[in-house]
Formats: structure tokens, sequence, C-alpha cells
């Protein structure tokens, strides 16, 4: 899922057709795939940030969820409506996220593997490179492997 901003419809579809064509992909009607989204505030915290207390905080400030990933940095999810207020609140408290935003997220996964895993990459990265395309969403799940491989 993509959001773009554009002079040019007609040259930002074409673009966005032409890259989609090339790694296997075609272009869905306007919200086609969006029921596989959730819109979340997102805050993210850097490894090392106490989490008993950050998901305690987070709690009692209205986050519905928090969650350790892998790499040990910690995602405090809010309602989009509430984001501003379980931020200042968490902030107030000393946790300073690396990043916060409201964001898209990806309510169910594909895990892709092999040469479907590289053309996503690719493709991604292509995406991403077009001045109209504000930001992309996916809901695919790589593996650190291929990631490290392309």
């Amino acid at each position: 899922m993509m959001d773009c901003l554009t002079d040019s419809r007609e040259r930002t579809v074409a673009r966005v057709r032409q890259l989609l064509q090339r790694y296997g992909g075609s272009l869905g009607a306007s919200g086609a795939v969006s029921y596989l989204f959730n819109q979340v505030g997102l805050m993210l915290y850097p490894p090392g940030t106490d989490e008993d207390r950050l998901t305690q905080s987070a709690l009692e400030a209205g986050a519905e969820d928090v969650v350790v990933n892998s790499d040990g940095t910690i995602e405090v999810l809010a309602d989009p409506f509430e984001f501003e207020t379980v931020r200042a609140l968490l902030m107030e408290k000393g946790f300073v996220p690396n990043s916060a935003e409201v964001t898209e997220r990806a309510a169910t996964s594909v895990r892709l593997a092999g040469d479907g895993a590289v053309a996503m990459l690719l493709l991604l990265e292509a995406l991403e490179d077009l001045e109209d395309i504000l930001n992309v969403y996916t809901n695919a799940e790589i593996s650190d492997e291929v990631l490290a491989r392309v």
C-alpha cells in the first residue's frame, strides 16, 4: 500500500504500474488492500530501554500494546487519536522515542522467501525512490538472511 502526492496522477500511475510489472506485481484499485492494514500511533524505543517501566507507563498513558522486537527495540502502539497524548505522557516520564509517527501497520503478514523475497525488496526500494510516493507499506515478512543477501 502506498501514499502518493503528485501533480500528475497519470504520470505517477504509469511509473508505479511499470515498476510493479517489472517485479511481478500488478496495480489494484484504490483501497484494494486497505483492509490488510490498520492505522496506528507508533513510538519506537532503543534497545536497553527499561522494558518493565516503559510498559507500565505506556499502558497507564493509554497505549494499546507494547511489543519487544528481537533486536531489543520496543514499540509502543496507540490509537491514532490518542497518539499525541500517549507520547507526551511518556516523554514526561523520561521516555523519549527514537521515532514517533502515525502509520499503517499490517494486520497479517505473508512470509516470502527466495526469488519472491528478493523481488519484493527490489520493488520496495524502487517504489521508495519515486518522488511522488510518500510512504510504502507492506505485509511481506522477509528473513534476515534474504535481507543480508540483498
